[in-house]
């Protein structure tokens, strides 16, 4: 059976981290393009493609490193005294065994829980902006520049709308980096850049968070018209029009929402 931890010259007890940056620079040094087309090279970037295939997803590597214990077992692998038939040692290498089985099953509940907070991250922030671009569609409000509210008001909330953008920003660039991938693989490769692993090129989630924005606004203006909320018990509240506020609410309630989520996780953990 082959040895994917060997392929990639890591240990079996190596990180995620350390299994990608490993691959990166086995893809570096091996890449056909700086090897003049090297069918050996050639041969060898193949094979630490599908270690990191392998390796590189929680749940396959999990279940691939219960073969690879398995195989070890039914070999007979290990140390001169945990590979006897005494009977003492058969019933140290089924504890051992039994110990690895435990460390592999923690690790893929980690890393299985690891990923779903990452998206969670990147999902709650983008849902909630959606929702805030059709409420502010709906209701189209027109208070930040009314009387109602006053300078140092306008400051604090502008202020909260700023850290919003911000934070916005990161969670979308985190998502970028861990769910998409560069169009160009080559460069992709040789720019220790994220390798196209995943199923969104950068360009198409760009495509789908701008066309959601924009339909979700589109959606909101169709139905505060329709309702005409401007005539209803505050009037003062609502424009005919989209104003200022529908730019600056919006990143303050993603905030908001996703400070609470945040709450809850480090609650959880």
């Amino acid at each position: 059976m082959v040895n994917y931890y060997e392929t990639l010259k890591v240990s079996p007890k190596a990180s995620k981290t350390e299994i990608k940056s490993a691959y990166r620079r086995l893809a570096r040094k091996l890449h056909p393009d700086k090897n003049n087309g090297s069918e050996k090279t050639a041969t060898a970037f193949a094979e630490i493609a599908e270690a990191y295939e392998i390796l590189g997803n929680p749940k396959a590597r999990s279940a691939y490193d219960m073969r690879l214990l398995s195989a070890d077992q039914l070999n007979g692998n290990g140390d001169s005294v945990f590979a006897s038939g005494n009977t003492h040692a058969q019933r140290w290498r089924q504890m051992v065994y039994e110990h690895r089985y435990n460390e592999i099953i923690d690790r893929m509940i980690a890393d299985e829980r690891a990923e779903s907070q990452a998206l969670q991250k990147f999902l709650f922030p983008i849902v909630a902006l959606f929702v805030a671009t059709l409420t502010v569609g709906v209701v189209r409000p027109n208070l930040f520049l009314s009387d109602y509210v006053g300078t140092f008001a306008r400051i604090i909330i502008v202020s909260f709308c700023i850290v919003g953008v911000i934070h916005i920003v990161g969670r979308v660039r985190e998502a970028y980096e861990r769910y998409t991938y560069n169009d160009d693989i080559h460069e992709s490769i040789l720019d220790e850049t994220e390798l196209p692993t995943r199923q969104f090129s950068r360009y198409s989630l760009t495509g789908i968070l701008i066309v959601g924005l924009s339909a979700c606004f589109a959606v909101g203006l169709s139905v505060g018209y329709l309702f005409d909320l401007k005539s209803m018990t505050m009037p003062y509240l609502f424009s005919a029009f989209p104003q200022l506020d529908v730019l600056i609410y919006p990143p303050i309630f993603v905030l908001l929402v996703d400070a609470m989520h945040g709450f809850v996780l480090r609650a959880e953990g």
